[in-house]
């Protein structure tokens, strides 16, 4: 048990010191380059708390750059360079967001697709829907089918472009991925997207990057202790490469099998190999992630980035976020398909959130096409369906430091919500929709 009972966080609060994180921070750090000891991480976790109760006066509670900076000296004075390198740069980037949020990100960011966010934007005036007052209207007047129909014949016109576009490099693409951070309707499109090159002749064949997680005891955890699925280093990024450059030099390779109930990778389980007509389709969060497909030639790949692009302003002027929206669609989709309780959802989303600023969004502009998934006549559904949880998140995690990035989510969306006319008919979601994939109720299994 450590001396240490309190830290204080960068706002000023105070909060139960927990070694834990340490560790967990330790361990991340090394995974990221290519290490997995959890045995040292904890040794050394060890050593920074030690240090950190001989250099704390009596009474007195560190603050997290005191520990983060013991964290850098452990790992430099045993030896782990690398591993201090990656924790150095990893605290240097978060350092940068925290910047640029106070800065009010007055700057562009050049991760935006702005030429893309145009014609979405255009087409939401065209239709009115462009702001709440607009949406709300719709629905008052009764004319909101008719904005189901244009925003999915929106969507398949988008996923039918990118089709044509892997169609006219056929004789080259060998593997289309499609990515995009979290709840923006990957499975969907994968599907739909299979369904228009299948018409076409080609002969889709799915790898399931899943099946090369690591065993579950060899994962890192997030800052709650969870093992975290969300991080490119889950996956052992070194036997996809192998395989794939095996598959497309023609062999036969034996796939491995990811059992999530024992969280045991096993090995050599489905035999697998390519004709010269087929493509390999990835449905993956980190289909953009260099490491993942390094070993394969860049002509080789076709790369589908997703995202809700939603241009709605609300009654103050300001545009929905795009992660708010992929954070209701989470909630939803984890209820509904893992009996995970939304409050948990939202307690682990800036982890997540973090996760898809490092590893995701800064590889936007590498895509070959951008796909928008935003649908204007889903929140009126998700107010329906979760309206009353956020009020109720936004009252109960007030005033609690462990609950602030919570909080001021919960808080966001119930304002959203506020504005927002309800509406509890989901049957005028075609069974096809990607919203489906979110709601239930579809033709596709998920």
């Amino acid at each position: 048990m450590s001396e240490i009972k309190y830290v204080i966080k960068r706002n000023g609060a105070t909060v139960p010191f927990t070694p834990e994180r340490i560790t967990n921070a330790i361990y991340r750090a090394a995974v990221a380059v290519g290490g997995r000891d959890k045995d040292t991480a904890q040794i050394l976790s060890d050593q920074v708390v030690s240090l950190l109760e001989e250099t704390t006066p009596a009474g007195e509670f560190p603050n997290i750059e005191q520990i983060q900076d013991l964290v850098e000296r452990v790992l430099i004075e045993n030896g782990h360079s690398k591993v201090a390198k990656a924790y150095i740069l990893y605290r240097d980037e978060r350092a940068r967001q925290r910047e640029k949020r106070k800065e009010g990100d007055a700057l562009p960011s050049g991760n935006i697709p702005w030429a893309k966010l145009w014609k979405v934007l255009d087409w939401a005036t065209e239709h009115e829907v462009h702001t709440i007052a607009h949406l709300n209207d719709h629905i008052r007047k009764g004319t909101l089918p008719q904005i189901v129909t244009a925003a999915e014949a929106a969507y398949h016109e988008n996923v039918e472009n990118a089709a044509a576009k892997v169609l006219a490099r056929r004789d080259e693409v060998r593997m289309v991925f499609i990515a995009g951070p979290s709840s923006s309707g990957k499975t969907t499109t994968t599907i739909k997207l299979g369904e228009f090159l299948a018409r076409e002749g080609l002969n889709l064949v799915t790898l399931n990057v899943d099946n090369y997680f690591f065993d579950l005891e060899m994962h890192p955890k997030d800052e709650f202790g969870d093992y975290d699925f969300e991080t490119p280093q889950a996956l052992d990024l070194k036997l996809i490469n192998q395989q794939l450059t095996e598959l497309f030099a023609g062999k036969e390779v034996l796939l491995p099998k990811y059992n999530f109930k024992t969280g045991r990778r096993e090995e050599s389980q489905t035999s697998m190999k390519l004709a010269k007509n087929e493509i390999i389709l990835i449905d993956s969060l980190h289909g953009l992630y260099p490491e993942m497909t390094s070993d394969i030639p860049a002509e080789m790949k076709f790369k589908l980035y997703i995202e809700p692009l939603l241009q709605l302003k609300d009654n103050n002027g300001n545009y929905v976020r795009w992660t708010d929206i992929r954070l209701i669609r989470r909630m939803l989709r984890d209820a509904a398909h893992r009996a995970y309780d939304p409050t948990q959802t939202l307690l682990h989303w800036h982890y997540v959130r973090s996760s898809e600023l490092r590893h995701i969004i800064p590889f936007m502009h590498t895509t070959d096409t951008i796909v928008n998934s935003a649908m204007p006549y889903e929140l009126p559904m998700y107010k329906h369906k979760l309206g009353a949880e956020f009020a109720k998140w936004t009252r109960e995690f007030e005033g609690d430091p462990l609950r602030e990035d919570a909080w001021q989510r919960a808080s966001r969306v119930h304002a959203l919500m506020e504005q927002l006319e309800a509406f509890a008919d989901d049957s005028i979601v075609p069974e096809n929709s990607v919203i489906r994939e979110f709601i239930g109720g579809g033709i596709y299994k998920y």
